[in-house]
Order: C-alpha cells, then sequence, then structure tokens
C-alpha cells in the first residue's frame, strides 16, 4: 500500500514477508477448527461441482468441434463425389452416351471406399423420388427425399443447391446433411452424415471421461466422508480431552493444586495453569526454563540440583519436600511437591513428574493453632480456678499451678501422661467431700462438689465429661463465700427484724401522708375563707382612709394625719393584693378556677396590659418596648391571659434598675403561640432559679428585702399557664436580667381538661 502523501511505501519489501509470516501465524490458530472441519465436505462438493462444469463445457465445445469437423468432411466429401460425376460426365460426353439416372452400381463406382464410412449416399430422379442408396437400404427407395430429410429446405425442394445443414431423417435421428446437382443427369445426389457417427469418437470420450469422474467423484466422496468422520472423532476426541483437561484444571484449581513435569535433559519445567494461579502469575505457554523457576524460589530451600543428583543417583525413590514460592505480590507461598523420576531409558530423557499442593493455609493454621494453644495454656494458667483435664484413659492432658498448689503435688506428677491413680495418691485428701449434685442417668453433665481442704480453704469442683470420653475438672476456690455465708446465716435474724421495721414505717408513712393531704386541703379551704373574711375589713379601711386622704368631708387639719391616711391607704392596698394572690393560688391549689375559654387578640391584651403597666415603668424610668405583634387569635381565658402578662411585668419592673430595659415579643411557632418577656434588671444566680415559680419562695438579696411582695406572683402566672396546656420558662444570669418564656396553644387546652377541671371544682364544693 502506498502513501499518498510521501509517495513511498508504508512496508519495505524486506518488512512485508515477515509481517506477512506474522500476519498468517496469527491468524491460523485464530482460525475455528470447527470451521475447517465443516467447510472440508463443503470444499470438496464445490471443487466437483466445479470439476463437472469444468467437463461439461469441454465436452460442449468438444462435440460442437467434432461437427464442425463432420460438416468439413461433409463437403469435402460432397466436392470429391461431385468431381468424379463431372468426371463420368466428360467421358460420357466424349463417348456420346446419353445421360441416364444413376443407379446403386454407379453410386459404388463413383463414392470412394475411404469415403463412405458412416454416411448414406442417395439418388434421387427429376421429380425428387429416391432411386439408388449406398449403402443399398430398401427402405430408402421409392420415398420422396423430403420424407427422408425432414427439414429439407425449400431450395433444395425446388431443385437449388445447398450448403451443409443439420437435419433429422424419418426416424427422429440427427444428421447433417448436404444436396449437390449431379448435372446432366436427372436428379441429385445427397449425402447424410448421422450425428452418432460424426460424434461417435466424442461419445466414446464423453462415456469414459464420465467412469473417471464418476470415480474420482467417488474417491473424493468417500475421503470427504471419511475425513468428516475422522475429524468428527477427532472433535469429539479434542472435545473429551478438553473437557477432562478442564476437568482436571478446575479440579487442580479447587484443590490448589499444580501439575509439573521437569525436563532434566532440556531443562525446562511444565507447569499447569493451576499452578500459575496458585504464584498469581499470567498464565504463558507452560513451560519455564530452570532458571526462572530458581528465581521464585525461597534462599533457604534446598537446591533442586540436589534433588536431581538423589534421584538420579537412586538415592531416593521419589520426591516428597516442602518449599517456598515467591507470589506475584511478594509474599511467599508454601507448597509441598511429590514427584517420581520416570522415562530414564527413553528417548525422551529422564523427566521429573508430579504434583505440587498449596499448604499455606495449613502452615497458617498449624501457626495458629501453636499460638491458639500457647494461648489456651497461658490462660488456663492464669485463670484463678484450678484446673485439670483428663483423657479417656484418665490420664493426665494438663493442668495450671493453681491445681499442683491446692493439692499439694511436686513437678514430677503433674507431667502429660501420669495416671489419676498416682495423682490421687500423691495429694493430700480432703477435711469435707460434699456432692451437690448428681445426674446418674446423664454422665454428660456432670457433677459437682464441695471440699474442704486442710487449710480450712473450700473448693467447688466442676466435673464434665470432654466429647472424646476424658474429662474436665474446675476447682474454684469458694472459701470467702463460705465465710459471706456464715455471716449472713448470723444477720438473718437482724434482717428479719429489720423488715419487719420497714413495714411499721410503711404503714405510718402512708398514715401521715393521708394526714398531710387532709391538712393541705384544710389549708387551701382556711386560705379561701380567710380571705374572704380579711377582704371585707380591708375594703371598709381603704374606703375610709380614700376619703380621709381626699378630705371629701373637710379639712383634717394636721398634715400628720395626712401622711397617716396615705400610708393606712397604701398598707390596706397592699394587703388587698396579697390576700388576692392568697386567694387566686388557694383556688388554683384546690382546683376551683374555671377557665372561661375564647377567642382572645393577643395583640390587644398585651396593649391593655402594656397601658397599665407604663405609667410605673416611666415613673422608674424604665423603657417598656412591645415588639410589633402578628394579628392572631387565641382561644383562652381573657382575664388569666391577661392576669400573667400583669404578673410577670410588674415583676419586670419591680426588679429592674432606672435606666434600664423591658422588651416583650411573641411569635407563633407550629401550633402554639410562644410570648418572651425579656428585662436588663437585676437578675438571680442560676442556683436559685429552681426557686421561682414556687408557691411563697422569693430568692433573698439586698435589692428584694427592699420590695415587698408575697411571692405568689410567679407562682399564680406558671398554674395558669399550666392549666391552658402550656409551658413556662425562667432563665435569668445575676446582673445581667430575666427572661420568661411561656407557650399557650393556639386551639386552647383539650376539651377533656376543662371536663376534668369542672368536675373536679364540683367535687370540691360539694359538702
Amino acid at each position: 500500500m502506498q502513501n499518498s502523501r510521501s509517495g513511498s511505501f508504508l512496508f519495505s519489501p524486506q518488512e512485508v514477508k515477515p509481517k506477512a509470516i506474522a500476519l498468517v501465524r496469527h491468524w491460523l490458530p485464530n482460525l475455528s477448527e470447527k470451521t475447517l472441519r465443516r467447510a472440508i465436505p463443503v470444499l470438496i462438493f464445490v471443487f466437483v461441482g466445479c470439476l463437472i462444469a469444468v467437463l461439461s463445457l469441454n465436452f460442449i465445445s468438444a462435440r460442437n468441434t467434432a461437427l464442425a469437423v463432420g460438416k468439413h468432411e461433409l463437403r469435402l466429401t460432397a466436392d470429391v463425389v461431385k468431381m468424379r460425376l463431372e468426371q463420368r460426365q466428360a467421358s460420357d460426353a466424349a463417348r456420346k452416351i446419353t445421360p441416364a439416372p444413376l443407379g446403386n452400381g454407379d453410386l459404388a463406382r463413383i463414392v470412394p471406399n475411404s469415403l463412405r464410412t458412416g454416411k448414406v449416399f442417395l439418388i434421387t430422379d427429376s421429380k425428387g423420388y429416391i432411386r439408388a442408396s449406398l449403402p443399398e437400404k430398401s427402405e430408402y427407395l421409392g420415398k420422396r427425399l423430403g420424407e427422408v430429410v425432414l427439414n429439407l429446405p425449400d431450395v433444395i425442394e425446388n431443385g437449388g443447391a445447398q450448403s451443409v445443414f443439420s437435419s433429422r431423417i424419418f426416424k427422429g435421428s440427427s444428421a447433417l446433411a448436404i444436396v449437390i446437382p449431379v448435372g446432366d443427369y436427372p436428379g441429385t445426389l445427397s449425402i447424410i452424415y448421422a450425428h452418432s457417427e460424426v460424434t461417435r469418437e466424442w461419445t466414446w470420450n464423453f462415456i469414459f471421461y464420465i467412469y473417471v469422474f464418476a470415480l474420482t467423484g467417488l474417491i473424493l466422496v468417500l475421503l470427504g466422508s471419511a475425513f468428516s468422520w475422522q475429524a468428527n472423532l477427532a472433535h469429539a476426541s479434542a472435545e473429551k480431552l478438553e473437557n477432562h483437561t478442564a476437568k482436571l484444571n478446575k479440579a487442580l484449581e479447587r484443590g490448589h493444586c499444580g501439575l509439573w513435569d521437569w525436563d532434566v535433559a532440556r531443562g525446562r519445567i511444565f507447569w499447569s495453569r493451576s499452578m500459575y494461579i496458585i504464584l498469581g502469575l499470567e498464565p504463558g505457554n507452560g513451560y519455564l526454563s530452570f532458571g526462572e523457576v530458581t528465581e521464585l524460589l525461597h534462599p533457604e530451600n534446598q537446591n533442586l540440583y540436589m534433588l536431581i543428583e538423589r534421584l538420579m543417583g537412586g538415592k531416593d525413590a521419589a520426591l516428597d519436600q516442602e518449599f517456598r514460592m515467591r507470589h506475584a505480590r511478594g509474599h511467599w507461598v508454601w507448597l509441598r511437591a511429590r514427584a517420581e523420576l520416570t522415562g530414564e531409558n527413553t528417548d525422551a530423557g529422564p523427566h521429573l513428574l508430579g504434583i505440587a499442593v498449596d499448604i499455606s493455609e495449613h502452615k497458617q493454621a498449624d501457626a495458629r493453632s501453636i499460638k491458639a494453644d500457647l494461648r489456651l495454656r497461658d490462660a488456663i494458667e492464669n485463670i484463678s480456678e484450678a484446673f485439670v483435664l483428663w483423657d479417656q484413659q484418665n490420664r493426665l492432658v494438663v493442668c495450671n499451678s493453681k491445681y499442683q498448689e491446692f493439692h499439694n503435688l511436686s513437678d514430677d506428677l503433674i507431667r502429660p501422661g501420669t495416671r489419676y491413680e498416682d495423682i490421687v495418691k500423691a495429694a493430700e485428701a480432703p477435711i469435707v467431700r460434699t456432692r451437690l449434685s448428681s445426674q446418674e442417668g446423664n454422665p454428660e453433665n456432670g457433677n459437682t462438689f464441695e471440699v474442704q481442704l486442710a487449710d480450712n480453704r473450700w473448693l467447688q469442683i466442676n466435673e464434665r465429661r470432654t466429647k472424646d470420653g476424658g474429662y474436665v475438672s474446675v476447682g474454684t476456690d469458694i472459701s470467702f463465700l463460705k465465710h459471706q455465708e456464715d455471716r449472713l446465716r448470723s444477720r438473718e435474724t437482724e434482717l428479719e427484724y429489720q423488715a419487719q421495721k420497714l413495714v411499721e414505717l410503711a404503714e405510718k408513712y402512708s398514715t401521715e401522708k393521708t394526714r398531710a393531704e387532709a391538712a393541705n386541703k384544710s389549708k387551701s379551704e382556711f386560705l379561701a375563707n380567710m380571705s374572704h373574711e380579711l377582704r371585707t375589713p380591708l375594703n371598709a379601711i381603704i374606703g375610709f382612709s380614700e376619703v380621709m386622704r381626699t378630705e371629701l368631708f373637710g379639712k383634717i387639719g394636721s398634715e400628720k394625719y395626712r401622711e397617716y391616711a396615705n400610708d393606712i391607704h397604701a398598707s390596706g392596698q397592699y394587703l388587698l393584693e396579697v390576700i388576692n394572690d392568697i386567694l387566686d393560688m388557694s383556688k388554683i391549689e384546690a382546683g376551683r378556677i374555671e377557665l372561661d375559654i375564647e377567642d382572645c387578640d393577643v395583640a390587644e391584651i398585651v396593649e391593655d396590659c402594656r397601658k397599665i403597666i407604663h405609667p410605673r415603668a416611666r415613673e422608674e424610668k424604665i423603657e417598656l418596648t412591645v415588639l410589633p405583634i402578628t394579628k392572631a387569635v387565641l382561644k383562652a381565658d381573657r382575664r388569666a391571659l391577661k392576669q400573667v402578662f400583669l404578673n410577670l411585668l410588674t415583676n419586670s419592673v419591680k426588679f429592674t434598675d432606672a435606666g434600664g430595659n423591658i422588651e416583650v415579643s411573641a411569635v407563633i411557632e407550629g401550633a402554639k403561640m410562644t410570648f418572651v418577656i425579656k428585662d436588663t434588671g437585676i437578675g438571680i444566680p442560676e442556683w436559685d432559679v429552681a426557686k421561682l415559680a414556687k408557691p411563697l419562695e422569693q430568692v433573698e438579696n439586698q435589692f428584694t428585702k427592699s420590695h415587698n411582695g408575697s411571692g405568689l406572683g410567679l407562682a399564680i402566672s406558671r398554674s395558669l399557664v399550666e392549666l391552658h396546656e402550656g409551658t413556662f420558662l425562667i432563665e435569668s444570669r445575676q446582673g445581667v436580667g430575666t427572661t420568661v418564656r411561656f407557650s399557650l396553644p393556639i386551639d386552647g387546652p383539650s376539651p377533656a381538661l376543662l371536663s376534668n377541671d369542672k368536675e373536679n371544682e364540683l367535687e370540691l364544693l360539694r359538702p
């Protein structure tokens, strides 16, 4: 192929041949044997078909040639006969003989013998009837020429001349014919040359070649059939061999086993595919050199030449050795090779044939077993119990130092294999031996004993049978448990006495609890009743002091009286607030608060509370800020909600210094609305926050001592929030401020809770 850019050849003549050879070597192995096996019979039939076509064309050409030769011969014969007729006619004219119709004798004299072979000569008269024939055939005589030569041309029927033409005679056979005039003789001369005579030689050749071709075709068919049969046998054998080889390879691979054949004379070693897989190598052509194998061997392993020398010298009958070879990933693989020397007396030379088994897992298992055995022995030695294992012949397998110590045995007796009777004789007999359990029907469950040694130590011995017929015994020092058991027995009476005391205390606790609940209920009822009784005189005191303070009925006269009136009014107002708080708290504790749930405009309630608290905050120089609240409707008790806000805002103003800030905000969080009241007041320590919102609880500090109060504001607020199924949380830091956060359900408390509250209220009001 020529490069269009440079005009030079891509491959030089020196490169073409090697590349062609390489291509053929690459293509031929890849050509399917199955394809070749199926193609060869087809090729045979194609060859036979081509041969038939070629022979057919050759036979057709030869026949046409024979016919052409026959026509030429027929034309020459006609010319010779015509010339002899002209000579006879000239002779008759010289002798002045009148021409008469020719007969059979005339034909015999005119036609030479050499021209008669295979031809028929006919003489017709002027009317076209056959008067003579050569050879003489009566079947032609008396018939018209057109009856014998069926497709006689019209020009001849009219007495004219014609060249050679193909015709059919009256019996239906094909023939070549020529009709010539006989000069002055009346009539014509016709020569008929049958096709069978013209192609006689061709016919014999055709028959001969047909026999030869049939024989050749039969031989080819037999050869093709034999090849196909043999190929099928070879294919079946190859499939069996391939199947067996695949099974062998699979068996070798599954068994981590490799097959190898060492040709000692040639220094090369054949490896099976499984051998490559064991070492993690890419499978090659199966053969490795001695040097390649030596490079894979571990340096500490024995030299291979020494093994061969021992085998060749007859020192060893077979090879059985463990060695290491390097894996493709770098680690070492343990192999066990078994082989025998074969073929010493053959032309192939000696071969070391055998297998190599991957025993790396066995080596690792042995190492793990040794390591596990050491660990087991170490574990047995370090356990706190006495351990001993006997085999099925009652011989010692292993024991630890605890067993030796408990039974005071010498080192010579605790060696593996010592008989049980010998150890029992040498061991100190126990003072006490008590069997705790015995399973005679099922000895596999073993026995348990308690024994007391000479040094007053107690052992609990558990004996169990092993699967191989031996048994294992474990002795646990239970001296401490025995002493504890004695102490427990001595304390059993004391414990029974203490249990009786606990029963009495429980009964007393139940009685005192009932009394406390009754006292608490009486206290709540008393506070409620007292609050009602105190509010009536207080209203009068507050009213009269208000009249005196405003001098409604005239001047009092002395400024001191006005000052006293103001004090009386302020004290009465404070006392009324305390009584109201106590009354509210007692109602809450007694369960007499009935919530009037309605749709409340949160923004409106907060604004009303702000207007009430704002004058006092402004008087104390405190900034009260209400953040914009989303227009929202909350199902709650309007009076209770307003009381919560007033209590919290009052507390914030009370405990916030001048110049401080109070911030009120509200936000909707899912199905709840959360309110936050944050101030920058004095705050309280974190450990005192838990005291807040409890009835009658106040956190005492220098500032709170100067502010009067019942301490019920936060408790009432928490209780009212919880009655609405809300949450109440206080966060405070001393010197930083306090944040009160409470959440209420937007849809209000559940109807079940309200019905329960009403039932509780009715229950408390019943006489």
